[in-house]
């Protein structure tokens, strides 16, 4: 089985909203949540999707889900405090599931512009390595910094690359890596920093482009522009 772990957890406080969430807010009527769910829903090789989602929004979700008419969504489960709380959760629900061969995608719910050939090419490379992050160049100079914040460091750009999502793995092996972390008392920021925790070997595939995630007023309208550039190119060819 290929399943999709979909975590859409956080408040968006950087979006400066207190209507909703910031995977709730709307482009053309459509909640950005479902954006980034149907890329999983319409691909061929996904057999099951669980969302991690804020307590007070999982019935909106249930919601969203039947009226735009997703088969694959399996479980809608409360998140954490944090990422990797709202991670582990959906892990839990999967392992009722999964085998430790089967293949999962963790993803951001604020992520919507990926595409098939993304997922496909995570999938692949999770069959050849049992492991997949997908990661893009660094278009800037990256330094790394002592206690004082001076500089300390300023490795090749050429070297540099950003973590992005999906991040896929085969289950049994991020499953006991997520269940490690929580006996050791151990807090990350995603499934790579996770794995470099626990000195994993990561293979990568490079990220389609403009695969931002919607954390700040300034990324909705890059959003929306693509969106909008993206929905003219089919109208006029253009």
């Amino acid at each position: 089985m290929i399943a999709a772990l979909i975590f859409a957890g956080g408040t968006g406080s950087r979006m400066n909203t207190q209507a909703k969430p910031k995977q709730f807010l709307e482009l053309y009527g459509k909640p950005i949540i479902i954006y980034t769910l149907e890329h999983f829903e319409k691909h061929p090789e996904i057999d099951d999707i669980v969302v991690v989602c804020l307590e007070g929004w999982i019935e909106a979700l249930k919601k969203l889900l039947k009226q735009y008419a997703f088969e694959k969504v399996s479980n809608v489960v409360v998140g954490g405090e944090g990422g990797d709380i709202s991670i582990y959760n959906g892990l839990l629900a999967l392992s009722e599931k999964c085998d430790s061969e089967d293949i999962v995608l963790i993803h951001d719910g604020v992520r919507p512009l990926i595409n098939e050939a993304l997922i496909t090419d995570n999938i692949n490379k999770v069959k050849k390595y049992g492991i997949s992050i997908t990661v893009e160049a660094s278009t800037e100079s990256v330094v790394r910094l002592d206690s004082v914040k001076r500089i300390i460091e300023v490795p090749p750009r050429n070297d540099m690359y950003t973590a992005k999502a999906p991040q896929s793995f085969k289950f049994g092996l991020i499953w006991d890596l997520y269940k490690q972390a929580r006996k050791d008392g151990i807090r990350i920021l995603d499934s790579a920093n996770l794995c470099g925790v626990y000195g994993v070997e990561m293979h990568t595939v490079i990220s389609t482009p403009n695969n931002i995630k919607i954390t700040a007023p300034s990324d909705f309208y890059i959003f929306r522009s693509l969106v909008e550039a993206q929905e003219n190119k089919q109208v006029f060819g253009i």
